[in-house]
């Protein structure tokens, strides 16, 4: 009632795995009332809600033991082993007698017998891990889901009916009714009951009939979210035309609420009534109001209001909310910070100041390494405050960096830029300040090194303002954009662990895989365009070395003709011998060009280029 812990365990050493599921036993051996019926996980929160008789809470844990927890006796009253060899998803209680019922990674069921803490029967499940169990109503069946669903005879654990089920793991199932629809056949205690089932990454509830036959296996109806269903609860349908009430909390923070009647087929996915939210008021200086998540929700025992727990885990505020279902949004406003201001205690301790002795050596907070002199305060009563008389002046930096016996001109580097060390500080100051100025000086750096000493010294939290200060400069002149792609790919190899457990990393580097993608589309027409453009080039530069040459005047300035025939015979020879020289030297001038194409169009075919890289970028 008043939010606040009533009882916490902690396991002792020996014990100590992480609790990965909880539920109430029902009390004293009878069947609860059917509005906390075991088909829901329950938090500690809800103890108040339920009757004063619960005591046993049945937590499974990581190890694959589940332990039986007085809430009563404040203490663990035994401890369920020799059952899972692996995590433990899903723990139910049976309505009647005291078994429990658990599931595990390990693929199988066990039902337990909790008086003598053995394995009553264990049985195959599924072929992966069962994530989720749920007992029906008459006690008989038990459906458990890890991918599909799967209906089990409890007496001879044999599958009475499957089910499709969900492309993930289920993390809830929950009978929604309590008898069938059509009262004219007899009831056997499970055909034409309805259930429901949510699946993680799933944002669709799917609801299910149970037939007589075997034909249908689909999912006769959906309820749709905004996310992916944290929390579940709703109010179990008695009457004929009684809708099912059904309050799902999303890991969003938004809590759905949905009003149904369950009559057979529906094909669309139905969308909710109502939506709820918290948020802050935002009044306090922070003008925009901040929204507080919704944790878990559940309906009082009237059915017209619902208990909300919202906040911070740890401490979680508890409230009750009369449902007014008229509007389709309601956003409360709620000032979390003075509800969970923690009181502080009054008698605060003074503060002492240690007496120094003369002789012993105090270490101060300077940079390692530098021995710094140590005045030690002669005076307990004379410290230095920090408001300044008005007519003294404050020391300057370069005063106090001399105390501390730093030399002033080693930390001045000539380029008025320290190394990469503070680097990173630069950088992580210049996107919090956004000042161009310094992250044109850093950016701007062309050492590999450097710029990897950079990104690995950087805080996690400067990784997503980085990215967008390098997509927004890659969007600039092809020069820059070559500069920029060395800090990508440092900022990819060095952080990429960090940026995959981002759930909105797609949103926020959308903008960078659409300049990627462009960038990429135009690569292979750019190289062709580039192969060709030296082809042309290269042939038009050889045919202009060709006209430069000056052609040889062939014709004889001067001929003397000799009366004998023979010498005639052999000039004309001599004539035949010169220009046949000469064709020979044109023919190899011709050969060298041809054989330069050649290597231009090898080069062309195998993407090779002779531009540089950088120079290639430019053109681009």
């Amino acid at each position: 009632a008043n939010s606040r812990l009533q009882q916490e365990y902690v396991p002792s050493a020996h014990l100590s795995a992480a609790c990965t599921c909880l539920a109430w036993a029902p009390p004293g051996g009878r069947p609860p009332p059917s509005k906390d019926g075991p088909q829901r996980k329950k938090r500690k929160s809800e103890v108040v809600e339920v009757d004063k008789q619960l005591d046993i809470l049945a937590i499974g844990t990581a190890v694959g033991s589940i332990l039986l927890y007085s809430t009563v006796k404040g203490e663990l009253q035994s401890k369920l082993d020799g059952g899972h060899d692996n995590k433990v998803n899903c723990v139910r209680w049976h309505q009647d007698n005291c078994c429990l019922y658990s599931c595990s990674d390990d693929k199988h069921i066990v039902e337990w017998n909790t008086q003598t803490c053995k394995v009553k029967c264990k049985w195959k499940g599924d072929n992966s891990s069962v994530t989720s169990l749920c007992i029906s109503p008459d006690g008989k069946m038990l459906l458990s889901a890890g991918r599909t669903i799967k209906l089990w005879d409890l007496e001879t654990k044999e599958v009475y009916r499957y089910f499709t089920g969900h492309a993930t793991s289920v993390s809830s199932l929950m009978f929604t009714t309590v008898k069938p629809m059509n009262d004219n056949k007899p009831f056997d205690g499970i055909t034409g009951l309805y259930f429901l089932s949510g699946a993680i990454h799933d944002r669709l509830l799917s609801v299910w009939y149970i037939r007589s036959d075997r034909k249908e296996k689909n999912a006769v109806m959906s309820f749709t979210v905004t996310d992916e269903p944290t929390f579940i609860d709703l109010t179990v349908s008695e009457v004929k035309e009684e809708p099912v009430k059904l309050a799902v909390v999303c890991r969003d923070g938004q809590l759905h609420l949905f009003e149904h009647i369950l009559n057979g087929y529906c094909k669309k996915p139905l969308t909710s009534n109502c939506t709820i939210q918290i948020a802050t008021p935002g009044n306090d200086g922070d003008s925009t109001p901040n929204p507080v998540p919704i944790l878990a929700a559940a309906f009082c025992t009237d059915k017209q209001s619902l208990l909300l727990v919202y906040g911070n885990l740890l401490q979680p505020i508890i409230e009750k909310v009369s449902l007014n279902t008229t509007e389709s949004h309601i956003c409360l406003i709620r000032d979390i910070q003075k509800a969970l201001s923690l009181k502080a205690d009054v008698a605060l301790t003074k503060v002492k100041t240690p007496v120094v002795n003369s002789d012993t050596k105090v270490l101060v907070p300077g940079i390692p390494g530098h021995s710094t002199a140590v005045k030690t305060p002669s005076l307990g009563k004379e410290k230095k405050k920090n408001k300044r008389k008005p007519g003294e002046t404050e020391e300057s930096i370069e005063e106090r960096l001399e105390a501390l016996d730093i030399d002033v001109s080693k930390v001045k580097t000539p380029g008025g830029l320290p190394q990469t060390d503070s680097f990173a500080v630069l950088l992580v100051q210049g996107l919090e300040s956004n000042d161009a100025e310094i992250l044109n000086r850093v950016l701007n750096t062309r050492k590999e090194n450097v710029i990897k000493n950079t990104v690995a010294r950087m805080p996690i939290h400067a990784v997503i303002p980085l990215l967008h200060e390098l997509t927004k400069r890659l969007q600039g002149n092809p020069y820059s954009a070559s500069l920029m792609v060395r800090w990508l790919k440092a900022v990819f190899t060095l952080h990429a662990s960090y940026l995959s457990t981002l759930p909105d990393l797609i949103p926020q580097l959308g903008m960078l895989y659409q300049l990627m993608e462009s960038r990429v589309k135009t690569l292979q027409k750019l190289s062709r365009l580039h192969g060709r453009l030296f082809i042309l080039v290269t042939q038009v530069a050889a045919s202009e070395t060709v006209q430069d040459v000056t052609e040889v005047n062939q014709t004889a300035k001067l001929v003397y003709e000799d009366e004998s025939s023979e010498e005639e015979g052999s000039d004309d020879e001599m004539i035949a011998d010169k220009d046949s020289d000469e064709n020979w030297d044109e023919d190899e001038e011709k050969e060298e060009q041809s054989d330069e194409q050649d290597m231009t169009v090898e080069k062309e075919i195998n993407g090779d280029s002779d531009l540089e890289p950088e120079n290639e970028s430019e053109e681009e």
